[in-house]
């Protein structure tokens, strides 16, 4: 770990001390008698299926019985062998494969074939996985096959023989054994509750397991009370957390109301605060912001989810304990990160975007920050993970986080942060003009820096006036040189005055926006955004650059342009620049400047 600060280096030290025992104690479970100690009595039957709310498409079915498996960006055509025999094109695709997710397809299309096709499947894992596999058994695996095979019971056991039958219960027997002792040992997070959730399935929709019910239960309550934060927001700061957990608990609430069991209050306390949360981190096109590892938008599930919201009420503004800010006035909606970086552990997917923001204007979406692919490789996501994919500032080329990238320590823990923003002071008024002042000390070690941002929301959301400060508050000699950006959606075309003071800002649809702003260089640049379903595509960022001594203080304006306002006034030359929506292909991660910096 040459090059590291020793701060990092006791930080890395003390997860992966704690990591290590994780792995011994996961391995002893996994041993050579794994199969004997979590083998036993199987139950008779079961009681109940959850209700499956992701979608499914019956064509996919099709594909799989053809032999086509495309799982995590990459498809198998597998010939005449079974899936589970053929070397799995990447760690994901394996990972997707065993969890059985997949099922829900098989069951949208319901036929006699597929009821074989999917029996034929579940065989060949019992008979070829059942011993260990550090992939298939892992605690997080494990809990999404078992979710998979409750939710999907009526298509795996209609028209099934007896053997089968005994066979598939006495495998989710021993999966169930397996997972209660190691549900614990899974990657702290979503990872963690979907195998305690996973147990709560197993506890209600198994016949005579009432203890492991009540056992569930409990761990659950704490679970959440631990990872759902009393905003609805979850520990690890990411939107998607919020997304996937949903996604579960709603159909677990139903399975505990078809035992005539009443559900916890921490659980439906949960549900009720994280409902709240999707409308938060919402735009009006129906996207959610990106933040923190929050990638495209699916919206048949965002549909699906919001259709449980009873209330439908207006999104809340302060989520202070998630560490963000939402900025409404007219058709126009901010929403801003501001908080500390999460826990080492439960930061794999977290973010230097402290203080970068997200603005659309009714149903267009103007400023954003690049997002993450749904599917990518560790460059891309690397890449997105930096300050300068953010609609922010960076100083001197460097994110205001630290991340882990040593072979050793990503392998063992994965790409977590190691430090960044220790105080954010955040300043909130909801008056006539909304307006926020914000502030974080992610650059005060390595240049002496505070960087402060303030926004300010005329009442009919037309104009946003905003301020960066770069405060000096140690000592040094540093000057460095800091770039404020401003990512555009690949669907506005920015266009810049020929005195090159103000870029015109025009959305596919909706009125066009103008920038201005004032001490600091304005340059258009090239960019990326990562956060669509169709792949990355180019596009541009506004950046304006300085020097924190020199001119520590930059003012910008957006200002919507009136159409009539328009019409009776000449419109400012502009140089036009072309639409940033080129494919993926002609992107790579090094081309986005401010992005090759050094992490540890």
């Amino acid at each position: 770990m040459a090059g590291i600060a020793i701060g990092d280096r006791l930080r890395i030290g003390a997860i992966m001390a704690g990591h290590q025992v994780r792995s011994m104690l996961t391995a002893a479970y996994a041993g050579p008698f794994s199969r004997f100690r979590f083998s036993g009595g199987a139950p008779e039957r079961l009681t109940v299926a959850p209700h499956d709310l992701r979608t499914a498409d019956p064509t996919i079915a099709a594909d799989f019985y053809s032999g086509r498996y495309s799982f995590a960006g990459s498809v198998v055509d597998i010939g005449g062998s079974t899936p589970f025999s053929v070397p799995p094109p990447s760690a994901e695709w394996k990972r997707a494969l065993h969890g059985f997710g997949w099922l829900r397809h098989m069951r949208a299309a319901d036929t006699e074939l597929t009821r074989l096709h999917a029996r034929a499947l579940i065989s060949d894992w019992i008979q070829d996985f059942s011993g260990w596999d550090p992939i298939a058994w892992s605690p997080e695996v494990t809990a999404r096959r078992l979710i998979s095979w409750f939710s999907h019971s009526p298509l795996i056991l209609r028209g099934a023989d007896h053997a089968f039958y005994r066979r598939f219960m006495r495998s989710m027997s021993r999966q169930v054994r397996y997972l209660i002792r190691t549900a614990d040992e899974a990657p702290d997070g979503v990872a963690r509750l979907t195998a305690v959730i996973a147990l709560c399935y197993a506890g209600l929709c198994m016949a005579g397991r009432q203890r492991l019910m009540r056992q569930s239960a409990r761990r659950l309550d704490d679970e959440l009370g631990r990872q759902v934060l009393p905003d609805g927001g979850h520990v690890s700061r990411n939107p998607e957390a919020v997304v996937l957990l949903l996604l579960d608990l709603l159909p677990l609430r139903q399975t505990f109301a078809a035992r005539d069991t009443p559900p916890s209050s921490a659980l439906m306390s949960a549900i009720d605060r994280m409902m709240p949360m999707l409308r938060f981190f919402r735009h009006d096109d129906g996207a959610l912001a990106h933040f923190n590892g929050m990638g495209p938008t699916y919206p048949d599930i965002l549909a699906t989810l919001l259709a449980y919201d009873e209330t439908r009420g207006a999104p809340v503004l302060n989520a202070s304990y998630s560490g963000y800010q939402r900025l409404e006035a007219g058709d126009t909606v901010i929403i801003v990160d501001t908080g500390a970086p999460p826990p080492p552990l439960l930061s794999r997917d977290a973010h230097a975007g402290c203080l970068s923001f997200e603005m659309s204007s009714g149903a267009e979406r103007i400023i954003v920050n690049c997002g993450v692919p749904t599917i990518g490789d560790p460059e891309w996501r690397a890449v997105a993970r930096a300050t300068a994919a953010h609609s922010t500032a960076t100083l001197g080329d460097t994110s205001s986080c630290r991340f882990a990238t040593g072979p050793l320590v990503v392998k063992k823990l994965g790409p977590v942060m190691l430090s960044g923003p220790r105080h954010v002071e955040v300043e909130r008024r909801d008056e006539d003009v909304v307006s926020l002042s914000a502030s974080h000390d992610g650059y005060r070690g390595d240049f002496g820096i505070v960087h402060e941002r303030r926004l300010a929301v005329a009442p009919d959301g037309g104009r946003i006036d905003g301020e960066d400060l770069f405060t000096v508050v140690s000592g040094g000699s540093d000057n460095p040189a800091y770039a404020v950006r401003f990512h555009l959606h690949p669907l506005v075309r920015a266009s810049r005055t020929r005195d090159h003071n103000r870029v015109i800002l025009a959305p596919e649809r909706g009125d066009p926006w103008e920038f201005y702003a004032g001490g600091a260089d304005i340059s258009v640049e090239e960019s990326v955004y990562l956060g669509g379903l169709d792949g990355p595509r180019r596009t541009d960022q506004i950046v304006l650059h300085g020097r924190c001594r020199h001119s520590p203080r930059v003012n910008w304006r957006l200002e919507r342009i009136d159409p009539r306002k328009q019409q009776a006034e000449p419109v400012p030359e502009t140089e036009e620049l072309p639409l940033a929506s080129g494919p993926a292909e002609y992107v790579e991660p090094g081309d986005i400047p401010g992005t090759d910096e050094g992490t540890a």
